[in-house]
């Protein structure tokens, strides 16, 4: 038995010789898998850390190349109002030199086609191209009526959104020439009032009308909403039906102006002169939150007189 005993034991003994295991420990044993554990982790921290680092400059590149694109495009935009706004320009010298777009009759071809271009590019332009377009216009008496006469050009309908037509005066920088407020231009030797232009149903919509000389201007529909008219001159102005939510008109001359049927809502009318509270709860659509010529809202207004 004993025998047998040794026997075995030599056989673990010489197993574990062959394979390098013989007598060690615990300790050993998690000495000899901690290292190559170790080294597999590093190597993962390092590959992650690559991989990571590749990930953020492929995300750089692609935002580079994201903003080299964007700028591209608002370059190709801005290469393209420039041309639109030219070619409009050529196109209207050519109706006044080659086809007496001045001298036509109210509904001729010309001015129909000279309308039409107007309109059309007027609705791709930003607001400052807007701006020198309508320079252009005023400049040259294409908007306005004289000596009672219809506007060449009418712009009912345009696109003027976010214009600014403030006069050089009251603007916070030079950034827009555009001189309208004034009232008076030269033509010919003679000083013509901007009176009666047309922009019915126009989007006029944050524009900014700071000051602006329209009296008798044609405002029937118009979006005037969040437009700002303080100081206007919009004596016997068309605005019935107008779009007025939240305009401001503080201190505007709204002398003899219709405002049959106007939206008011919310907008501001402090000291506007030429036209009374009463007046204005008779002709206006709604007056709700409105300030009213005197200061007080609508409503507090409406209390004062118990109703």
């Amino acid at each position: 038995m004993w025998q047998k005993k040794l026997e075995r034991e030599q056989k673990e003994e010489t197993e574990q010789s062959r394979w390098g295991f013989r007598g060690m420990t615990v300790r050993a044993w998690l000495e000899l898998l901690i290292v190559p554990l170790v080294l597999v982790s590093i190597g993962l921290l390092f590959e992650n850390q690559q991989a990571n680092r590749q990930q953020a400059m492929e995300e750089q590149q692609q935002a580079l190349e994201e903003r080299r694109a964007e700028a591209e495009r608002e370059l190709a935009e801005q290469r393209a109002q420039d041309e639109a706004l030219q070619a409009y320009l050529d196109q209207i010298s050519g109706l006044l030199l080659e086809r007496d777009l001045r001298t036509s009759e109210v509904d001729s071809e010309v001015r129909a086609l000279a309308r039409a271009r107007t309109l059309t590019v007027l609705g791709r332009l930003d607001p400052s191209r807007k701006t020198a377009l309508m320079q252009f216009l005023v400049e040259a008496v294409l908007i306005q009526s004289v000596g009672g006469k219809s506007p060449i050009i009418g712009l009912s309908g345009a696109d003027l959104h976010n214009l600014d037509l403030r006069p050089s005066g009251a603007r916070r920088n030079d950034t827009s020439p555009f001189d309208i407020a004034s009232g008076l231009e030269e033509f010919d030797g003679q000083r013509v009032l901007l009176i009666g232009i047309d922009l019915h149903g126009a989007d006029l919509a944050g524009a900014n009308l700071e000051g602006a000389s329209l009296p008798g201007a044609n405002l029937r529909d118009a979006s005037l909403r969040y437009t700002d008219l303080r100081r206007a001159d919009l004596r016997s102005a068309d605005l019935s039906n107008a779009d007025l939510r939240s305009a401001d008109l503080s201190n505007a001359d709204l002398t003899s102006a219709s405002l049959i049927g106007a939206d008011l809502s919310n907008a501001d009318l402090t000291n506007a002169r030429g036209i009374t509270n009463k007046a204005l709860e008779q002709e206006a659509d709604s007056l709700a939150f409105a300030t009213m010529p005197t200061g007080q809202k609508y409503e507090d207004w409406r209390k004062s007189k118990g109703r």
